[in-house]
């Protein structure tokens, strides 16, 4: 459930350069993993085999960057919601950086942070930084600005 309601454009501007919440955690199963590499065809082994994955320096597998990115709209509905927003969509990413591994098993998070919000014909382009981090981890495992547009209602 959504921790914080951002009543239109307006209102959020003024959350410019703050937190935006801290999602709850979500546990990185391998059956996710799986799936997701049957999703994108992406079945390289580091993410699918783990007794081959048990050799490497993480010790099993690990999950795609691009899994963890895309667990992204998941964990932002556990931070805010919004009112007075007819629609949005996702415009992109900027930045994208995968710094740590995710091995399975791990729980994920993601502190949100909104970086800006620029006027856009018929609405708004905001950017929030996205922050993963994997619990015990000592850096994050994905850092990427997203990119979206909100259009009032």
């Amino acid at each position: 459930m959504a921790q914080l309601t951002i009543n239109g454009i307006d209102d959020l501007k003024t959350y410019i350069g703050k937190e935006l919440g801290t999602s709850d955690w979500l546990e990185v199963t391998q059956d996710e993993i799986n799936a997701f590499a049957d999703a994108t065809g992406d079945h390289q082994w580091i993410h699918v085999d783990p007794v081959r994955a048990a050799e490497t320096p993480f010790g099993g597998t690990i999950a795609h960057g691009l899994y963890t990115l895309s667990v992204g709209p998941k964990l932002v509905g556990d931070l805010f919601t919004t009112t007075g927003i007819a629609f949005a969509l996702n415009y992109g990413y900027d930045k994208v950086r995968f710094p740590a591994p995710l091995p399975c098993g791990s729980k994920l998070r993601m502190v949100a942070t909104l970086k800006s919000v620029d006027d856009v014909a018929g609405g708004a382009q905001v950017v929030v930084t996205q922050t993963f981090e994997r619990q015990g981890g000592d850096k994050p495992v994905c850092v990427a600005d997203h990119v979206f547009r909100m259009y009032p209602e």
